[in-house]
């Protein structure tokens, strides 16, 4: 059974820093230069990054476990905050908190390992159910559109397009679609 849990201790943010690069050049388009990718890693997935968003008090870092004492195999960052890109800001109802990052190592993932419980589906109920607690209404991200997989697990886990917006991965701009969903279900 998976196990999620809140980050409040910044030593983990090594351990989440490696789930981090090992996982966010999955979820990159295809034609992404790989320099690109590691500039984005190590500008903003990097262990002091996350030890600043562990510690901040507009953030969370959510980890998942394939049970107690296991290693971290997935994790979620949000920010609950109003978004500062006006395409978002257009179409998001406040309060809002963002998840801006989730992701599960592949060898994790449901379907691969033939596990009753998902820990991609854990993570994304202890976010929605995090932002509500931090009194959202609405829980919002962004995905890639190219990103097919990503959005049928996001349109599984009810959330809905709500609008478009632009992401600059090293120079390139890539166009992301805004999925929302109410922060009351989960």
């Amino acid at each position: 059974m998976p196990l999620v849990e809140t980050v409040t201790d910044p030593g983990l943010a090594d351990e989440v820093s490696a789930v981090a690069a090992a996982t966010f050049p999955l979820a990159c388009p295809p034609h992404a230069h790989p320099d690109a990718i590691a500039e984005f890693i190590k500008a903003n997935l990097s262990t002091a990054a996350f030890a600043g968003h562990i510690t901040a008090a507009d953030s969370d870092v959510l980890v998942v476990r394939s049970g107690p004492g296991g290693p971290v195999v997935g994790y979620s960052l949000l920010h609950h905050r109003p978004p500062t890109d006006p395409e978002v800001a257009a179409v998001v109802v406040e309060p809002s908190s963002e998840i801006s990052k989730i992701y599960v190592r592949p060898d994790h993932h449901a379907h691969r390992t033939g596990a009753a419980h998902s820990p991609a589906q854990a993570l994304m109920a202890a976010a929605v159910a995090r932002a509500r607690e931090r009194g959202s209404a609405v829980v919002w991200l962004g995905v890639n559109q190219q990103n097919e997989r990503a959005q049928r697990f996001y349109e599984k886990s009810g959330f809905t397009r709500a609008g478009t917006k632009t992401f600059n991965l090293g120079g390139n701009i890539e166009h992301d679609y805004v999925l929302v969903k109410p922060a009351g279900t989960d």
